[in-house]
């Protein structure tokens, strides 16, 4: 069986420091690892519009802003199919098959569908497209024969229910489908990043965020307000780790070598962990030396963005291209289980002979 990686983002603003710990730092060694045949990276656009409906423009215009993120970090238009969901029609015929396997009650025991809907306020009317997404992300998965899907914590509910329409759809129509595995981040720290303030998610409606495009002006400054141990008032006084959001950063992207270029005094990072707990290390020294360390990861995509920008009909081209290929495959999806549902009346020759015969008899 081939290995193939499907996994995506809405387009609802630019991506931030949580997508690329959480997710797209990790695509890129995936596809450079060439271990897998096929990958897809889908800009969920069909799916922002489940709660975005009323304002499109918004949709469009983050397309791009999507893509440039995706290339800056290192997503290679040669190994890997950059798309756009709503390109592809097929997907929402499959969604349309799917819904038939799955109960209005299941959808409402779906963690993550409950999250969703309580922190948009959607309790007392709920968008049918927005409940109904978790089927819609079974089609996009299952589509392209996904074995693996890259994500978040977040995500395991989702993934789940892919699962249970896999085995429900086999079943009743025999091997078809694909089931899929969820890839989850290796590091504890980049399961889910904090927001700069502390919230235990990271969010552009929450004005919380590291953007990935942000100046080094603007990263530096987000991390010197960033939350802390509040009881942490004077330098002797010593410090929390547990839920110190500077911490938590420098677990998701400090590596050895860091100490040796911006803070020689310490071996590593467990020393400096011990160091703030006994008390007498600052705030503003540990922030300082975040700031050295997340710099040097953002600027080659900071640098490689500025590339991109001058060249937009390329990235526009990349995206053809990819949704082009993910058209076909999902297309040859589409036919199987048309098959395996018997409703491909068109392409059934047995179908229409045994028709024929039936009624000249």
């Amino acid at each position: 069986m081939k290995k193939i990686i499907l996994t995506g983002d809405r387009p609802t603003g630019r991506l931030h420091v949580g997508h690329y710990v959480g997710s797209l730092r990790r695509r890129v060694e995936l596809q450079n690892s060439g271990e897998y045949d096929e990958i897809y990276i889908m800009i969920a656009d069909a799916q922002a519009l489940t709660d975005n409906a009323d304002n499109p423009e918004k949709v469009r215009q983050n397309i791009i802003e999507v893509a440039l993120d995706y290339m800056s970090c290192g997503l290679d238009p040669e190994k890997t199919n950059m798309f756009i969901q709503s390109q592809i029609p097929e997907l929402c015929e499959l969604t349309c098959y799917y819904m038939n396997l799955v109960t209005v009650s299941r959808l409402q025991r779906n963690p993550t569908v409950k999250t969703e809907i309580k922190m948009r306020n959607f309790e007392t009317s709920i968008p049918v497209g927005f409940f109904t997404y978790p089927i819609s992300q079974a089609s996009d998965i299952t589509a392209f024969k996904a074995t693996t899907v890259p994500a978040g914590e977040d995500q395991m509910p989702m993934v789940e229910q892919t699962k249970e329409i896999v085995h429900k759809f086999n079943s009743v129509y025999g091997e078809t489908l694909t089931e899929p595995e969820i890839l989850l981040p290796t590091n504890q720290a980049c399961m889910r990043l904090p927001g700069i303030d502390g919230k235990a998610k990271m969010s552009k409606s929450l004005g919380n965020c590291i953007y990935l495009s942000d100046t080094p002006e603007d990263v530096r400054k987000k991390i010197m307000s960033m939350y802390t141990d509040p009881d942490h008032i004077q330098i002797s006084d010593p410090g929390k780790i547990e839920g110190n959001t500077v911490f938590t950063y420098l677990d998701a992207f400090c590596r050895p070598e860091h100490f040796e270029r911006y803070l020689p005094d310490y071996a590593n990072l467990d020393e400096l962990k011990a160091h703030y707990q006994r008390g007498g290390l600052g705030d503003v020294k540990v922030k300082k030396f975040l700031n050295s360390v997340l710099q040097e990861e953002l600027e080659p995509v900071r640098a490689r963005r500025k590339e991109l920008e001058q060249d937009i009909p390329y990235v526009y081209e990349v995206l053809r291209k990819g949704t082009a290929a993910a058209k076909e495959k999902a297309a040859q999806t589409l036919a199987e289980v048309k098959a395996a549902m018997k409703i491909n009346y068109f392409d059934d020759t047995e179908l229409i002979k045994a028709q024929s015969e039936k009624y000249k008899a």
